[in-house]
């Protein structure tokens, strides 16, 4: 079954007064593309996030929005200020100023500048992998809500290729049906070149030799038509496969749309050449719908 590439998934996990939310919008791409806003505490994790996402889907470009909530009691635990240093600072900061003769007297603002007044308490304990479980759990709630819409989308793209190809088959069968009418009409123009050609008693040999090749050659699309029944008998084959099929399908839609061309030189008949046109409006239409199937 075919997957769409387009899509939005978001899950949420909370644990401890610490609450994830996690986004994933996913657009058309030709190779799975991944950009992600994730808390500057966990930059480290992008290699383990790829990784997830990897697992999940392989082609599409993906948008990750991550973001990290703190409950009061977690915010309040998680920073403590160093006053041993903040009055060291202090200190510092009064000598300086009597040295220098300054006027202006050390405020609260003067110390807060100082680097690493505040620390964080959690940073040496286990709840940065916590909380990062959390975000591994949020995303892929996310990333399965993802792949849910994709096949959805998926599906109803599959329904609208296969109305499609189908069209495209009875439009051939039409045109190989005409080709062979034809036939007796092209034998009869042969024989009337021919009898104008004894009526002069001018007879090239080549020339006679030549137009027999060129009619058997407008006459005889049956090669066409098989590849394309070929082609076709695949298409829809893939649109059933389990696995990715975008890049398949595209391959089989060039090769149908270089036999149709064939088949529009070769007729040299007004209501064949419209029928063809029809079918590569068709082509080109599920070519556009295709660049976004996985």
């Amino acid at each position: 079954m075919i997957t769409s590439m387009t899509g939005f998934g978001n899950g949420e996990a909370s644990n401890n007064g610490v609450s994830v939310s996690v986004e994933v919008r996913s657009l058309n791409s030709r190779f799975l593309e991944i950009f992600s806003n994730l808390p500057k505490k966990f930059y480290f994790k992008e290699f383990e996030m790829r990784e997830l996402v990897k697992g999940k889907m392989s082609r599409g470009k993906l948008n990750i929005t991550v973001s990290v909530e703190y409950g009061a009691s977690v915010a309040n635990s998680a920073v403590k200020a160093n006053l041993q240093l903040a009055e060291a600072y202090y200190t510092q900061l009064q000598e300086i100023r009597k040295q220098l003769k300054l006027k202006d007297a050390v405020t609260m603002e003067h110390v807060l500048a100082m680097p690493d007044i505040f620390k964080n308490t959690d940073a040496n304990d286990d709840s940065s992998e916590r909380e990062w479980q959390l975000i591994v759990k949020a995303m892929t709630t996310a990333l399965d809500k993802l792949n849910n819409m994709r096949l959805q989308e998926g599906r109803e793209l599959s329904r609208d290729l296969f109305n499609r190809m189908k069209n495209i088959e009875k439009n051939c069968e039409r045109v190989e049906q005409m080709a062979q009418e034809r036939i007796p009409q092209e034998r009869q123009k042969l024989r009337e070149k021919v009898a104008k050609l004894f009526e002069n008693d001018e007879i090239d040999p080549q020339r006679l030799e030549m137009e027999i090749v060129l009619l058997a050659d407008k006459l005889d699309i049956s090669e066409e038509c098989v590849r394309m029944r070929s082609h076709i008998k695949f298409f829809l084959e893939a649109l059933k496969d389990k696995d990715q099929a975008g890049r398949k399908i595209n391959f089989l839609l060039q090769e149908m749309n270089r036999e149709v061309n064939t088949m529009g030189s070769k007729a040299n008949d007004a209501t064949i050449s419209q029928i063809v046109v029809g079918v590569k409006e068709d082509l080109e239409r599920i070519r556009e719908q295709v660049q976004n199937v996985e």
